[in-house]
């Protein structure tokens, strides 16, 4: 198979991948429903657990809410983040992470909950006068910064319920630790027993984060995970219709918010009966997703608590993997998961000896091109082939110009005669589509390339080249391999030919450095292996020429 036909089926593999990736999005089976969660209206209220969890008599009775306006907030600092709370209901408003710059502006970091999109962790109490997300709490008194030589920062509510019982909320935040141990602590001071649930949920808009790429948009969305149903992706869409199906009840698993980079995931302990619910308030755009779940019976004059992680940080796999299994899997990359993984591993594994993203993968690069270099080597073989026999194929065109089948039947004794595959070039090529989508999915789902430099001007490795350097060198390495090629017999064929690396060039300007990066590296090796080989070959054939006179 002859260069063009390469280049176009490359172009059609990957247009091919990107259109099916879209359909995948609208079209992605979902698992049976379970039984659905009577959740309150959709008005932002507590949510009602169904039947299946009630573990005993319960009355949710609605708790008159304090304006989110008028409610106390202050701010808490640790070594990762800077996080805003709410008075009603120990609300997490706003979470800053102090590692990380915000996409537009460098100069500040980046949020992930902020009010832009309506993006909070929320938590409260369902049973008779017992205090929800909406209710007001008072603080108790403590530091807002994590102290030197402590590990951990609390951060206290209390309430008082009409009925006698004490209710406190703990958010636990630890040093190096993008999570938030969020318990409730209720002592029960009525003189009758009590079966409480406790809810945690995720509100946000179904507005993207600014940033996304313009070749693929990356899921944002809701995603919850359980030991029988694995990973499963909800689209805030299908809430909205009422259509959402995913595994309700589990006594494991987690659920998270998923955008772009970074996740905030709710994780109960194992072994604890839970349901996962979603819904979208009435009126907005805005979206809650959550879980609930049963604490034990409490008598009179007794005590009980529970308590459930939250992560809310980027989406850094070794850190995502030890908090939770399968969390994960937010970092996507598909049905090319099988080679993207051993990729990225690979990736680490070269940063941790040479420190910088950007040369680990022209490392990356030469190893996957010294894997392939046999391929690669049987097939600038065929193509230098390919070219010394070109004088004599274009006679043949000639000579049979209107008989194809003598033609055909006439160019396949040649290439028989000189031991050449008409094919030899495509293996390559087609082998290393796989590759390069993999790459280009971790390039674009792993946060470690996010605001990672390389050299001079490129200073994120998962954005566009600003001033397009690298999109034209790979251009300039295309139009360099295409002279080594053999030329197409037809002039209009060889002119598209030329056009080539102009025309696939461009499309790599909307592609991450990191990406083209690769692409420039693997031509640049290929160009100095063609050449070599071309040159023998043609060198061999010369010889054997001249020993013919």
């Amino acid at each position: 198979m002859d260069t063009r036909r390469l280049i176009l089926v490359m172009i059609f593999t990957f247009s091919s991948f990107m259109l099916w990736e879209n359909w995948q999005k609208h079209n992605q089976p979902q698992p049976p429903a379970a039984t659905t969660v009577a959740a309150a209206a959709a008005s932002g209220g507590a949510p009602t657990p169904s039947a299946a969890l009630k573990t005993g008599a319960l009355t949710a009775t609605p708790t008159l809410a304090t304006p989110a306006s008028t409610a106390e907030t202050f701010t808490i600092t640790t070594d990762l983040v800077k996080a805003t709370i709410s008075a009603q209901g120990g609300d997490l408003l706003r979470l800053e992470l102090l590692n990380y710059r915000d996409h537009e502006d460098k100069s500040a970091n980046f949020v992930l909950f902020d009010e832009k999109h309506h993006y909070a962790a929320q938590s409260g109490l369902i049973g008779e006068g017992l205090p929800t997300h909406r209710s007001l709490f008072k603080r108790v008194a403590g530091p807002t910064e994590l102290p030197d030589g402590s590990d951990e920062l609390k951060v206290r509510f209390e309430t008082n319920t009409a009925n006698g019982v004490k209710v406190a909320k703990i958010l636990t935040f630890k040093r190096a630790s993008y999570g938030v141990d969020v318990a409730w602590e209720i002592a029960n001071g009525s003189d009758r027993a009590i079966t409480p649930h406790a809810y945690f949920q995720l509100q946000r808009d179904d507005v993207n984060p600014a940033g996304e790429t313009k070749m693929v948009s990356t899921f944002t969305g809701t995603a919850v995970y359980t030991e029988a149903e694995k990973y499963q992706k909800v689209d805030f869409s299908t809430i909205a219709d009422n259509k959402a199906k995913f595994a309700k009840t589990a006594d494991n698993g987690w659920l998270a918010m998923v955008q772009h980079y970074f996740v905030s995931a709710w994780v109960a302990p194992e072994k604890l009966q839970r349901e996962y619910y979603m819904r979208k308030l009435e009126g907005s755009n805005i979206f809650q997703a959550g879980l609930i779940v049963p604490l034990a019976e409490i008598a009179a004059g007794a005590k009980g608590e529970t308590s459930v992680k939250l992560y809310a940080g980027p989406q850094e796999q070794a850190a995502l993997k030890q908090l939770a299994p399968g969390l994960d899997l937010v970092v996507d990359y598909g049905w090319l998961t099988v080679v993207a993984a051993p990729i990225f591993w690979a990736l680490q594994a070269i940063h941790a000896l040479v420190g910088n993203w950007g040369w680990a993968i022209v490392v990356l690069t030469i190893l996957i091109k010294a894997v392939f270099f046999p391929l690669s080597a049987a097939s600038y073989k065929s193509m230098a082939k390919m070219r010394t026999v070109t004088p004599r194929l274009m006679q043949l065109k000639e000579r049979y110009a209107d008989d194809k089948q003598r033609l055909n039947q006439e160019m396949m004794k040649l290439y028989q005669t000189e031991k050449i595959n008409p094919l030899g070039g495509c293996l390559p090529i087609l082998v290393q589509i796989p590759v390069f989508i993999a790459l280009y999915w971790v390039l674009l789902g792993a946060v470690e390339m996010r605001d990672a430099p390389w050299i001079l001007w490129i200073r994120d490795l998962a954005s566009p080249d600003p001033y397009f350097i690298l999109p034209v060198i790979m251009m300039i390495s295309m139009f360099i391999q295409t002279k080594l090629n053999p030329t197409p017999p037809d002039p209009i064929q060889a002119k598209v030919m030329m056009m080539m690396p102009l025309i696939f060039g461009v499309m790599f300007f909307w592609f991450p450095a990191g990406l083209v990066l690769y692409w420039v590296v693997n031509n640049t090796l290929s160009i100095a292996q063609q050449w070599q080989i071309t040159r023998m070959i043609e060198a061999g054939g010369k010889a054997a020429n001249d020993a013919k006179a």
